[in-house]
């Protein structure tokens, strides 16, 4: 004889318990998962030959990147930003972030960073999660 499970709960209110769960499990899944830094700081290693990221330390081929979050692009003192970057206006905003290193040509037309892009999501969240880390004034993590 085999048994089966019957709901306490009236077919009638199954609805009310339903509904907010499903709007839990979808907004949950919605979001991407934050990036691992760690993993990003290793993906870096290849943006090194042209980009710093300790504070204070001069500009490459590319600009230093501490403290780049948030940041206004192409407007660090020092650096010569092609034309089209140092007049997109764009912040460093993860979402901008992601855009540009999925295909740097792709959201600045006429930039002079030559990056093929990453075509992997989750490498770019790494990345992303690691020049979180690289506060102002302060040295690699």
């Amino acid at each position: 004889m085999a048994f089966r499970c019957v709901p306490i709960v009236p077919v009638a209110l199954r609805g009310l318990f339903l509904a907010p769960a499903l709007l839990l499990a979808t907004a949950a899944g919605a979001a991407e998962p934050a990036g691992d830094p760690a993993i990003g700081a290793r993906l870096f290693l290849q943006c090194r030959a042209c980009h710093a990221v300790d504070a204070g330390a001069p500009h490459g081929v590319g600009p230093n990147l501490n403290g780049i979050s948030g940041v206004k692009a192409g407007t660090r003192p020092g650096y010569n930003y092609s034309k089209p970057l140092a007049a997109a206006g764009i912040a460093w905003t993860p979402e901008n972030l992601d855009a540009w290193l999925k295909r740097p040509t792709a959201l600045v037309p006429g930039t002079k960073m030559a990056f093929g892009g990453m075509a992997a999501p989750k490498a770019r969240q790494d990345m992303i999660a690691y020049l979180a880390t690289l506060k102002p004034g302060k040295g690699r993590k």
